[in-house]
């Protein structure tokens, strides 16, 4: 399935950018909590020595110009490296959250999430487990339920998110179903379906296009102008439009025989699917 390698990757980079930034932030934190105790025994032993000198004024002095430089190279080291361990855990964590968000937003980037995350662990514990029962529970839901999203198969079947993707990711790679987006959702279908059968259950007639195809259905093979589909279905013109663009592009409808003026009619193609789509049962 397309997107499982580039989950695997995003979520790999995202990961290990929070590991660093985190080790980073605490070496960086360990690191300056170390210079702030190394430095109270040397401030204790040069008080003692001040103490003993009888240079008393110009040892302090010379200390401090002795020290200052060190210290401000150890602190602009710290912050040097506390930037891109900042930015570092940051985007990382940003990453992870903003997948897991669209995981749960969207059923196909929590498919493809599952299948990219989950399947390779249970592939694992599957590895000495008897699921050719399950697979083929699967794949006779799908045969008949064609075009079925993977809410309803799991929910339809009582499987768990993991085992579901496991199976219909396998039954996919073995060429046995197919799968596409919807929508929000991840439809399966049976991969020995025609193609004709396939693109009716990817692109199902519903709503204002099936009434379209009924229309013109009905005027036969002279078909009938725009402007009396607009009157007959109540539409705007610039919504008919769009539709009839759409059903033009999947060719289930062509121009009319009639000349003079601009006609449509239903296709050879369109009348099939027309037909098909009456019979189709709602998988949604």
């Amino acid at each position: 399935m397309r997107g499982v390698w580039l989950i695997r990757l995003v979520v790999l980079v995202c990961a290990v950018a929070t590991t660093y930034g985190i080790v980073e932030w605490q070496t960086t934190s360990g690191v300056a909590e170390t210079d702030n105790l190394s430095q109270e025994p040397e401030l204790a032993g040069l008080d003692a020595a001040n103490e003993e000198s009888d240079d008393a004024e110009s040892a302090p002095a010379r200390l401090a110009d002795d020290e200052a430089p060190v210290g401000e190279s150890d602190q602009e080291a710290a912050d040097s490296g506390a930037l891109p361990a900042n930015l570092a855990l940051t985007g990382g964590a940003a990453g992870l959250t903003l997948l897991a968000l669209s995981g749960a937003m969207f059923e196909f980037i929590r498919v493809v999430l599952l299948i990219a995350l989950v399947t390779p662990l249970l592939a694992k514990r599957q590895r000495h487990r008897d699921d050719e029962l399950t697979k083929g529970r699967i794949l006779g839901y799908i045969e008949a339920n064609a075009g079925i999203h993977f809410s309803a198969l799991r929910d339809g079947l009582g499987l768990a998110n993991g085992v579901t993707a496991y199976h219909t990711n396998n039954l996919e790679r073995e060429g046995k179903i197919i799968s596409w987006k919807h929508g929000k959702h991840r439809r399966y279908a049976s991969s020995v379906l025609s193609k004709a059968d396939r693109m009716t259950v990817k692109n199902p007639l519903t709503g204002t296009r099936l009434a379209i195809l009924e229309v013109l259905a009905e005027k036969g093979q002279l078909g009938t102008t725009a402007k009396d589909l607009q009157q007959r279905l109540d539409l705007s013109r610039q919504l008919l439009s769009h539709h009839l663009r759409q059903l033009r592009s999947t060719q289930l409808i062509e121009e009319g025989p009639q000349k003079g003026k601009k006609t449509w009619k239903v296709s050879e193609l369109g009348l099939a699917n027309l037909l098909a789509s009456r019979a189709l049962p709602d998988n949604a």
